[in-house]
């Protein structure tokens, strides 16, 4: 064992511009009562942070330094976990497209209402950009990630697989179950950027309407109403209803007459800073 010189000492307080007598120290503090009183502190309220202690302690008139206290605070473990914000992917801006063909874009959104009974009910809706053609509208009191992709399944064995869903950054809309299905499928989820709802026009447009017609103009006692008055809605909307953005002509005779290539005049009309072309 090698014996520790002294003069090896000397020199490297030197170097640290410290006194020899500094290194054998120690602290006299007794920080018993202060480890008391915030534990306690700490089992009576254990949502509350450092300053609330320090104000209790201060009520109860205990003279407490709070540089003391927060030192032996930190020494206990006792801050508290700060909830991390998530950060969202970075939504880059696009021009709102309108495809040339049908089943190529769709844009989903959620709308919510409530029954007479104040009981709240959400309704998922799915249009497609081309000719603003109701696909679907789910309505229960509570729609998951799971309840969403039941739906958009479904949607795609009935009219094929689209190339890209527009939607906004919802929960239900960036679980993982939404993203591992949109990659098993090859579709692609274009995210708008967050607060530009004139991204999505296309299905913000129709939320309007379907809360006109339908969420604000009855009121329902019964889910089972809200669903059956949808329905009429939905066929209403896309077989007899004229729509500006298509001449005037109602969603499915619009597709038809595209479908048989027969020449469709269409009044150029956009929402007030949407800015539109066709892809």
């Amino acid at each position: 064992m090698v014996k520790e010189l002294p003069h090896c000492k000397s020199k490297a307080c030197r170097v640290l511009a410290t006194s020899r007598s500094s290194l054998k120290y120690k602290s006299i503090k007794n920080d018993e009562h202060i480890h008391n009183k915030l534990n306690e502190l700490a089992i009576a309220n254990p949502r509350e942070g450092f300053w609330a202690c320090y104000y209790r302690l201060r009520n109860r008139n205990e003279k407490i330094n709070h540089k003391r206290l927060h030192r032996v605070y930190k020494e206990m473990k006792l801050p508290l976990r700060r909830k991390v914000k998530k950060r969202l992917p970075a939504r880059v801006k696009e021009r709102l497209e309108i495809p040339s063909s049908f089943t190529r874009t769709w844009s989903i959104d959620f709308t919510s209402d409530a029954l007479s009974s104040t009981k709240k009910f959400r309704s998922f809706n799915v249009i497609d950009d081309f000719n603003r053609e109701i696909l679907f509208i789910e309505t229960d009191y509570s729609l998951k990630s799971s309840r969403v992709i039941w739906v958009l399944n479904h949607l795609v064995n009935r009219f094929g697989k689209p190339t890209r869903i527009r939607m906004d950054n919802g929960p239900e809309f960036v679980a993982n179950i939404a993203k591992e299905w949109s990659e098993i499928k090859g579709i692609e989820f274009k995210y708008i950027q967050p607060g530009k709802p004139t991204q999505n026009a296309y299905i913000e447009r129709f939320n309007r309407t379907f809360r006109n017609i339908v969420l604000d103009s009855y009121i329902f006692d019964t889910i089972d109403e809200v669903r059956e008055v949808t329905a009429n809605f939905i066929n209403d909307y896309n077989n007899e209803r004229p729509h500006d953005s298509l001449g005037g002509i109602s969603p499915i005779n619009f597709r038809k007459m595209k479908e048989e290539n027969l020449d469709i005049f269409v009044k150029e009309k956009t929402e007030p800073g949407l800015k539109a072309v066709v892809q």
